[in-house]
């Protein structure tokens, strides 16, 4: 099958947002927007992969006037934002956020719990909103955790005890926790600052988009996903047509089937939707 034999017979767009869709200002070009609007006419269907919090990324939706659900917290939810109705959610078991909570009370760690409306923290934890990395998050006080253990996708501790956080990974990792993805590291940005963030095991970005397919009985072939960073691979590993931005990490260009010329700053994207829309309109 040639190339555009392949972009005739697509369905779907999925993007990533940071670094792939949005530019480095946190906004969609204006010709992405355009090129969106002509597609859809032609019964493309779009949607997100993101990492970021579903609530944070809503005004994307709306401003795209998206109606299919969105997968955010790379692949924790698939939620659409319309109807307010949850397709998947990969909710943590209550026991492992009541332990996270006391392994942080006992060690003076800061942590919050992130759902899919916001980010939740306590007065004790209120210097976690100033070091978290959550790019547009809402963030809400409450005076206890009780409340807020059901539905948690996300567990984030914050802070410069790295001995402290370091047991804490260890304590919610195999084999004192089981069925969990735990990872620790160090901030980029903020100086002596290292997190520890939980999620529920076997979830990605790549297995949440096969699900969302499922959901509207397309097969992945009749699919686009595009992406710039590591938590895209299980994107390009699902069977989809693989387009990377000119800024993407090399491991995803090396999967790529087109790779952009110009970066997400120069509205890459777009580049690669007046490709798709010339050829579903036939031309040369």
């Amino acid at each position: 099958m040639t190339h555009k034999d392949i972009l005739k017979k697509i369905k779907f767009v999925v993007f990533d947002l940071d670094g792939t869709l949005l530019n480095d200002e946190g906004n969609i070009g204006e010709e992405s927007k355009r090129l969106i609007r002509d597609l859809k006419k032609l019964d493309v269907r779009f949607s997100f992969a993101t990492g970021r919090l579903h609530n944070a990324i809503t005004r994307f939706v709306e401003e795209l006037e998206i109606v299919c659900p969105i997968i955010s917290l790379d692949g924790c939810l698939i939620k659409n934002h319309k109807q307010d109705k949850v397709i998947f959610e990969s909710a943590i078991k209550e026991k492992y956020v009541k332990k996270a909570v006391h392994l942080a009370d006992d060690l003076l760690v800061t942590i919050a719990l992130c759902h899919a409306d916001a980010i939740y923290y306590t007065e004790n934890n209120s210097s976690i909103v100033r070091i978290m990395n959550k790019a547009s998050a809402q963030y809400q006080q409450v005076d206890s955790y009780d409340n807020y253990f059901g539905s948690t996708l996300e567990i984030v501790f914050a802070g410069d005890q790295k001995d402290s956080m370091k047991y804490i990974y260890d304590r919610l990792s195999f084999p004192y926790s089981l069925g969990l993805n735990t990872s620790f590291y160090r901030s980029k940005s903020k100086e002596n600052i290292f997190y520890v963030e939980v999620r529920k095991a076997g979830i990605s970005k790549g297995k949440s988009f096969l699900r969302l397919m499922k959901h509207y009985k397309v097969r992945p072939e009749e699919a686009v996903v595009i992406g710039d960073w590591y938590n895209d691979l299980s994107l390009f590993e699902t069977g989809a047509y693989k387009v990377a931005v000119a800024n993407a990490i090399p491991e995803l260009k090396n999967k790529a089937d087109y790779v952009t010329s110009s970066t997400n700053h120069q509205d890459g994207v777009a580049e690669f939707l007046h490709l798709l829309l010339k050829v579903k309109l036939g031309k040369k």
